[in-house]
């Protein structure tokens, strides 16, 4: 019988990242082309293909995710599967269910160029989890802690590290 369980899975990767800490390194891509209106565009992660659009408050047709959308769903997706994956690590995964939601203000007078004080991008991103389960008060701050710490969104967004621009005309 196979085992298909999170630790069965990561054993043997946590132990080539610590004799290969190369084979740890990775670059995620994203991509975005054009769609023929100027207010919708394609993101492709190699895996899927997402729509995006201009915020509906920006002059989008509201009708699918903005940029701003995306973020958040980034926020908390990794959100949730850290948390599943530490609460599983910790054999808790079974007793407790996890919901996350990632929400954020942001004035968008800013990226419309109305106000030039006004700033460009979430002013406030807010994290609310909610683990439902008898779980004690050292593994509830184990969980959050752990949650916290190994989510890559969340520390990206916590410890920036700037964006490396580079444009191309031709």
């Amino acid at each position: 019988m196979v085992d298909n369980s999170l630790h069965d899975k990561q054993e043997p990767l946590k132990r080539e990242y610590e004799t290969n800490p190369e084979a740890a390194q990775l670059t995620l891509t994203a991509t975005g082309e054009e769609q023929d209106d100027a207010r919708a565009c394609n993101v492709d992660i190699g895996r899927a293909i997402y729509e995006a659009e201009l915020h509906e408050g920006a002059g989008g047709p509201g009708s699918g995710a903005c940029s701003g959308d995306l973020l958040l769903g980034a926020l908390a997706a990794c959100s949730q599967l850290t948390a599943q994956a530490v609460a599983e690590n910790f054999g808790i995964g079974d007793e407790v269910d996890i919901s996350v939601e990632a929400s954020g203000d942001l004035d968008l007078r800013g990226t419309m160029g109305v106000d030039e004080d006004a700033p460009v991008g979430f002013e406030e991103l807010r994290l609310d989890v909610t683990v439902e389960g008898d779980v004690d008060e050292e593994t509830k701050a184990a969980l959050q802690k752990y949650t916290e710490r190994y989510c890559v969104v969340y520390q990206t967004l916590e410890n920036p590290s700037g964006v490396e621009t580079a444009w191309t005309f031709e």
